[in-house]
Parts: structure tokens; C-alpha cells; sequence
């Protein structure tokens, strides 16, 4: 690996250039490629991030020509934003496509011709990283047709060839189990780089540096001040062109055995020895082991399912998910999940953690708030303090991105009464510099073999662990999700859920 230390935490604003490549994208001809791939490459590029020798290859089902590729790759570069020439010209030069089923051994004779005269003519080194954007079930067959190949290997000394895998990975954790053994039958761990784009996010990233590189906030960040942390991933959009996939996943899968945990791994680990990649994944993983694994009877007492029925979001009347184009009239399918979880540790003993996410709710929005426990003595009458709550440290990771400050201050005036104030930090205002996007984060640490940012196989495992007794007990019960009408906050039962505490959901 080109560096140990992570370079969210080396601040010495020095940008690192990757080695000369091939970046193969398995799934090209599909909407990721289009929207999110090639757009990162070319900001890459125009960032003199990339080498010039990068070379792209598209392999999909479709019938295209590495002119028709170019051509839609040009397209979607020049949707995403401004192209800049020399940066696309560069790219353009390295761009081929590669015709043929995931599952057929003559595709990948053929990647492998294509891949050689790169090295020849562009330069790519016999470095290699092959991006899985198919659908779930064809990872295991496309890394199995790699090894037979060879394309598995690095070409030689100093080189590599590293797998980067969509999610999700897995159903559940049998099948999770299953494609890890079929993934190392050909690939070591350290090639696999398992990609959640959540991680990507510059205010996620900063959960580290908030906790890590101020003395204020550690000191408190635990039993004795905090009384509850909430985690919200709100969306008001309904399921939309994705109904198929969700028909499958359900809002548990998509965002609460990934993104919810990965951030909630990253708000209770410990402080990790080193800020290196092993240091920070390790303690991740400790936190995500430490949670409490629920009952089939805590299931259902201590979660809450939920799904969007017809309403209103922004003023614009919407259907129903049974509804929606493509969904089952009978389906029992989640659009919202509401849990309580505990975290039995030194640490966290007794706080709850409070995990939503939801389609069709009021607004979008993605925020973790720590609640901290109340004073021990007001030494004012509690008539002054009418309007003062708990204090409160909000980090909105989308779409306003910043940190909120709770806490109380004196109203002006002759009389001495005290209310909740909010101090507000902002990215957009603090740093005239754009946070790249996601999708440009993640894509240059798989490049550089920085593997901070994505998912180690221990990690998905036990994060399949904490929502299996879920995906059980769900599968059993007869009765459908709650409903809850479009453009609300979800079903009435997860405000239930805090009420048993004498809490409240935040409104982000």
C-alpha cells in the first residue's frame, strides 16, 4: 500500500496520483457507470489524481462498440458537469469495451486481449482493478472466471489487481458467508475492497476528526453525559425506478445493514490505536460486536417496521408503495425501519441507540444527534427554563452538511430566563474548497490500495449478525408492515418506541 496513514487525518494537503491502471467495470453498460463511475474518473483526472496512462474498460451484455462507448461515456461526463478537454481526451484515449455474458469464459479471453494491448499501447503497467457493478447474484461468477483466467493475479513485483464489490453483499448472513468462501477461493482479503458509498461522504469521514482531533468532545462522548444517540436516514422520494430491487431488499437491507451501522460502527468505537487502516476497521468492528444481538421476542418490542401509504411530500400528491409501478398489491415489504439497539461495553452501557430510515418521509435528510444527559441542578426557578431542552451535538451528513451545537443561553431582557440556542457549522460556508464526491473518494483510495474507507468481511458478517433477528422474525409474522401516509414522519409506533423512554425523535 502507498501509505498507512489515512489522508483524512494527515493534513498535509498534498494530493496523492495513482499508478498507471485499467480500471475494468463489470455492469458498464448500467446506470451506475453512467451516473456515478465515469463522472468520478473524469473529475479524477481533471484533479490530477489519475495517472495519464488509465485506461478504462467497460464489460457488459450489451452489443457496443469502444466508439459507442465512447460516446455514452462522453454523454454522461458532460451531464454530470463542466467537461474539462484535456482530462476527457486522456480518458477517451484509454477507453474499450468489451462485449459478452458475465458467465462466459470467451469474454474473458477476450478482456484479456484487450487488457495486454493496453499495457502496450497506453501504458497501464499490468496494474488492474476490476469494479463488480452487475447485479449481486453474477460477484462470485465474475471473480470465479478472473482466476481461471489469471486476471486474478498482479502481472508482477510492485504490481496489483484489486476487486471493488457493490453492495449489497449478501441476503442475509448465510448467503453473506457463502460469497466471502466464494470470493477467497480466489482472492486474498486484502484485494477485496467492499464499497459503501456512505463512507465516501467528507461529513461522515469527519466523525473522526470531531472525535479524535478535539479535546472537548471525547470526554464526553460516553455513559456518564450521553443519554441517547439517534441515527436518522431520511429520504422523500418513493421507491421509483428501483421497485424491482426494493421488492427484494426492503429499507433493512438497503440502508440499515450498511449505511446505519457503518455510521453508528464510526460514532461508538473506541479511539483506535493508529490511525491506520487496520487500526480504524478493528475498532469498528469491536463496536458493531459489542451490540446487543436481539430476541425474537425483543424484535418485537424493540423495532418497528413501517410502509408508506398514499400522502403528500412537498406539496406533490404521491401513491401509495402498493401502488407503485412494479410492486406486489400484497407485498409486505418495509419502506421504513424503526429499532432500538444497546451497545454493551464500557463505553456505551445503558444508552440507547436509535436507528430510523424511511421513503416518503417529509424531507431528506441524514443526521446523527447525541442527547446528553440533563443537568444534576437547576439553580433557577423551573418557571425561567421553560424553553430549555437537553443539549445536543448534530452532525447532518446530508444534504446540509454540518455540526449543530445545542445548548442553553439567557434570553435578553430584565428578566432571567433561559432557552435552547443553536450554534451552527457549516462545510459550505467554513471551506471554500468542494468536498469531492463520494464516488471520486472511494474510486482513488481503491486506486492508491488505501482500504480505510471500505468494508472489511468481518465487518459485513457481524453487521448481518445485528439484523438477522429481524429478517427472522419478519419472515414469520403474518401481519403487514404498519402503514404510514406519505410525507409523515412513519408510523406511529416508532414514536411509541421513545415515548416508553420519555424521549423524542428529533424533526432534522
Amino acid at each position: 500500500m502507498a501509505d498507512d496513514t489515512h489522508p483524512l487525518l494527515e493534513g498535509l494537503g498534498v494530493e496523492r496520483v495513482s499508478e498507471p491502471v485499467a480500471v475494468v467495470i463489470f455492469g458498464a453498460s448500467g446506470d451506475l457507470t453512467s451516473r456515478k463511475l465515469m463522472p468520478a474518473l473524469h473529475a479524477l483526472m481533471a484533479g490530477n489524481q489519475l495517472s495519464p496512462a488509465t485506461a478504462v474498460v467497460g464489460v457488459g451484455r450489451s452489443e457496443l462498440s469502444d466508439d459507442d462507448f465512447r460516446e455514452r461515456m462522453r454523454k454522461a461526463v458532460e451531464e454530470a458537469g463542466p467537461v474539462d478537454e484535456r482530462a476527457w481526451q486522456a480518458l477517451a484515449a484509454g477507453l474499450r469495451y468489451v462485449s459478452g455474458g458475465y458467465g462466459d469464459e470467451d469474454t474473458y479471453r477476450r478482456l484479456e486481449v484487450v487488457l495486454d494491448g493496453l499495457d502496450e499501447r497506453i501504458g497501464t503497467s499490468g496494474n488492474r482493478l476490476y469494479y463488480l457493478s452487475t447485479p449481486p447474484r453474477v460477484f462470485a461468477t465474475v471473480v470465479h472466471r478472473l482466476g481461471q483466467r489469471g486476471l486474478h493475479r498482479p502481472a508482477g513485483e510492485g504490481k496489483f489487481a484489486r476487486v471493488v464489490i457493490e453492495k449489497p453483499f449478501g441476503r442475509d448472513l448465510r448467503s453473506a458467508v457463502q460469497l466471502d468462501e466464494a470470493l477467497h477461493e480466489v482472492l486474498d482479503e486484502e484485494q477485496i475492497y467492499r464499497i459503501d458509498h456512505y463512507l465516501g461522504k467528507e461529513t461522515v469521514q469527519n466523525v473522526l476528526a470531531l472525535r479524535f482531533a478535539n479535546s472537548i468532545f471525547e470526554p464526553v462522548w460516553n455513559r456518564r453525559y450521553v443519554d441517547s444517540v439517534q441515527i436518522t436516514v431520511a429520504e422523500a422520494s418513493g421507491v421509483g425506478h428501483r421497485a424491482g430491487f426494493y421488492e427484494e431488499a426492503g429499507a433493512l437491507r438497503d440502508i440499515v445493514q450498511n449505511h446505519a451501522l457503518q455510521v453508528l460502527a464510526l460514532m461508538a468505537m473506541e479511539p483506535p490505536a493508529s490511525m491506520s487502516p487496520k487500526g480504524i476497521r478493528d475498532e469498528k468492528v469491536k463496536a458493531l460486536e459489542a451490540v446487543d444481538l436481539l430476541t425474537p421476542s425483543e424484535v418485537a418490542t424493540e423495532t418497528v417496521r413501517g410502509q408508506y401509504g398514499p400522502g403528500w411530500v412537498a406539496g406533490e400528491e404521491v401513491p401509495g408503495y402498493l401502488e407503485e409501478p412494479d410492486v406486489d398489491p400484497s407485498s409486505h415489504t418495509e419502506t421504513y425501519v424503526a429499532m432500538r439497539l444497546r451497545i454493551d461495553n464500557w463505553r456505551w452501557a445503558g444508552v440507547p441507540f436509535y436507528l430510523r430510515t424511511g421513503k416518503r418521509l417529509p424531507k431528506r435528510a441524514t443526521e446523527v444527534a447525541l442527547g446528553f444527559k440533563a443537568v444534576p441542578h437547576l439553580p433557577f426557578a423551573a418557571t425561567q427554563a421553560t424553553e430549555l431542552g437537553p443539549n445536543a451535538l448534530v452532525l447532518r451528513i446530508q444534504p446540509d452538511e454540518g455540526i449543530t451545537l445545542r445548548f442553553g443561553a439567557k434570553v435578553p431582557g430584565q428578566a432571567f430566563e433561559v432557552r435552547s440556542v443553536s450554534m451552527d457549522f457549516s462545510y459550505g460556508a467554513a471551506f471554500i474548497e468542494a468536498p469531492a464526491e463520494a464516488y471520486e473518494r472511494l474510486l482513488h483510495d481503491a486506486l492508491l490500495g488505501d482500504p480505510t474507507l471500505f468494508i472489511r468481511t468481518d465487518e459485513v458478517e457481524q453487521a448481518w449478525r445485528i439484523v438477522q433477528p429481524l429478517l427472522d422474525a419478519w419472515a414469520e409474522d403474518p401481519h403487514p408492515p404498519a402503514p404510514y401516509a406519505a410525507g409523515t414522519w412513519g408510523p406511529a409506533r416508532a414514536d411509541e418506541l421513545l415515548a416508553e423512554d420519555g424521549r423524542t425523535w428529533r424533526r432534522p
